[in-house]
């Protein structure tokens, strides 16, 4: 059957248009319009309305709502009546028979009338992307004249949550932008202009962006009242932030506060670069008990003399066309982060002095004091990663032995295959539940990297407030060595709970440096966590045994050689810690497994 015979050519001739347009444009709805045009061909029926047409493939609801609105306005043009849509005619051809019925003499019997549907007005969700775009457009002077979308984006963006030039998950396409699609759906927001267009309000969308900033004001208040959560307890862990109350101790060494005379106005301190905070703190001995801790003066911070600060890991980026939308996002909510390359940990707090070279006069380096709160962020698919290789493990390991009390692991859930994350899933929930009830970390978990800056937001704006109000007390950095160093912050939270004792950053970096000052100690225990099985804590008991890994490999050559040789080398490392309980004890197949690595079994 060729189009001239066909039973609908007008609508046949706008589909086979369609069908070419989408050829042309290489688009998706090539496949669509072909079965739509060999359906409709093929078709020997006549149909009067195209709302008819959905029983034919290849027609759905969207397409024959076009053919509708193409054949309305070839009617309108050419002074045709427009064809009325079948429902029209069945409710025509229903009030008629009920008409017939009742002229036969049988009267109808009365019907309770239906409660007429009221529509909810719509309102869009607080700080969204609709939310931001009404309230923008609804400022006065736009009644008329609109706005054009640069311009629109600028205005709303300070009204929402999402950003509305950049996806907010790396893995998406759509933007706060996409709202718009919304309001123009409802008939809240018109656009005119070619070619640069502009948007301006509807009536309803007026009455919609009045009822928005009648209500803006007390919802903002209850958003910002919310405080982030606290860390919860856990081993060596207080239940709330660390008290204010400040000891007196014996004549420290203090930071005058700023209305205070300083005489040192002529000095001008030129801080060094990091990669002079390397080897910062020395080695040092083994210390035997609390007797052989250090004695020393700590360097006194009183309250004015200094600021909280968030320092900002300079790998925390959204995607490498994107490197700096989380400062830029962190600026915009009053929160302005130092960024540098952090040895440990993703984001972390300081108290920045406010008077250059202080500390570096008075026995610590630079000018930053480390608090005791550190974030290690992790997207969910980096997460799942760290544990197939190992890092997670020894992350965890190197933030125990950073001595900061309060650790915040923060897993931004992004989107992922289904199969991919059922195949880890109960190690993902196995490992945040470690995590909390053995490390005693506080587990944060976010759905978008929107969320988590406006956590760290937060978290900067409530530590401001704690400790910018109280004393802080610098430990020398003369006075610490990495084997005192844990001991010694110990020591001093069990005899001062009530004090709040800090290092310098430099002193910090130097400690939690993956390469420097590395002990042979530090990584002998690091070679042992790299098989599969061997924690941070059995890696800890391997060394007490065998302190070196000359001795470790010492140990397996004396079991001899042959099969009894290598049978006993396989028990070696159980049968020496067998005695061991709970995490810390040493299955027979992580034995076996440190055999064929160290004992060449």
């Amino acid at each position: 059957m060729s189009q001239n015979t066909c039973a609908n050519p007008l609508l046949l001739e706008w589909v086979k248009e369609w069908w070419e347009t989408a050829k042309e444009r290489n688009s998706k709805g090539v496949t669509t319009y072909k079965h739509a045009y060999d359906s409709l061909k093929a078709c020997p029926i006549t149909f009067e309305h195209p709302s008819s047409l959905q029983q034919l493939k290849g027609f759905g609801p969207k397409l024959c709502e076009r053919l509708t609105e193409k054949l309305r306005a070839h009617c309108e043009e050419n002074g045709l009546p427009m064809p009325p849509h079948p429902s029209s005619k069945k409710r025509a051809s229903k009030s008629t028979a009920a008409t017939a019925i009742q002229d036969d003499g049988e009267p109808e019997p009365e019907r309770p009338a239906k409660k007429a549907r009221t529509a909810k007005p719509y309102v869009p969700a607080y700080r969204s992307g609709a939310y931001a775009l009404l309230v923008a457009l609804s400022k006065p002077g736009q009644e008329v004249v609109g706005m054009p979308k640069a311009e629109l984006i600028q205005e709303a963006q300070p009204h929402c949550d999402s950003s509305f030039s950049a996806p907010s998950d790396p893995s998406k396409f759509y933007t706060a932008w996409n709202s718009m699609k919304t309001l123009l759906q409802k008939e809240l927001v018109y656009e005119r202009g070619r070619p640069l267009k502009r948007y301006a309000l509807t009536d309803e969308g007026w009455e919609v962006a009045k009822r928005i900033r009648q209500t803006a004001v007390p919802q903002a208040n209850t958003s910002s009242a919310t405080n982030p959560p606290v860390a919860t307890a856990g081993p060596n862990r207080p239940n709330a932030l660390p008290s204010v109350a400040r000891p007196a101790l014996s004549e420290p060494i203090s930071l005058l506060d700023d209305d205070e005379d300083d005489n040192t106005d002529d000095l001008i301190y030129q801080p060094p670069p990091a990669t002079e905070f390397a080897n910062v703190v020395a080695e040092g001995t083994t210390v035997a008990d609390d007797a052989a801790l250090p004695h020393f003066t700590p360097i006194r911070l009183a309250p004015g003399t200094f600021t909280v600060e968030l320092l900002l890991d300079n790998r925390e980026i959204r995607a490498k066309i994107d490197r700096d939308y989380m400062q830029e996002e962190l600026a915009k909510r009053g929160v302005k982060p130092i960024v540098r390359s952090l040895e440990l940990g993703d984001a972390l707090w300081v108290a920045r002095c406010k008077q250059p070279g202080f500390l570096a006069r008075m026995g610590a380096e630079g000018d930053d004091v480390v608090l005791d709160w550190i974030v290690e962020r992790k997207r969910l698919d980096d997460l799942i990663g760290s544990l197939r290789d190992g890092r997670f493990h020894e992350q965890k390991f190197r933030l125990r032995r950073s001595g900061v009390q309060n650790v915040i692991y923060l897993v931004e859930e992004t989107s992922m295959d289904a199969v991919q994350f059922q195949k880890y899933e109960e190690a993902v929930q196995s490992a945040m539940a470690s995590m909390q009830v053995v490390n005693g970390y506080f587990l944060k978990q976010t759905q978008k990297m929107d969320d988590t800056i406006r956590y760290l937001a937060s978290m900067t704006k409530m530590l401001k407030s704690v400790y910018e109000a109280k004393t802080l007390y610098v430990i020398p950095t003369a006075v610490l060595t990495t084997k005192n160093y844990l001991p010694l912050m110990k020591y001093l939270r069990k005899t001062q709970p009530s004090s709040s004792h800090h290092i310098s950053y430099p002193a910090f970096a130097s400690l939690a440096s993956k390469s420097q000052n590395m002990a042979l100690r530090d990584l002998f225990l690091k070679m042992l966590m790299c098989t599969k099985g061997v924690t941070g804590e059995k890696a800890i008991e391997i060394q007490k045994v065998w302190r070196t890994p000359y001795e470790f490999v010492k140990a397996f050559e004396q079991c001899g050689s042959g099969e009894e040789g290598k049978r006993r080398k396989m028990d070696l490392v159980a049968n020496r810690l067998g005695h061991l309980v709970g995490r810390k004890k040493i299955s027979k197949a992580v034995s076996q497994k440190l055999a064929e690595v160290w004992g060449e079994v």
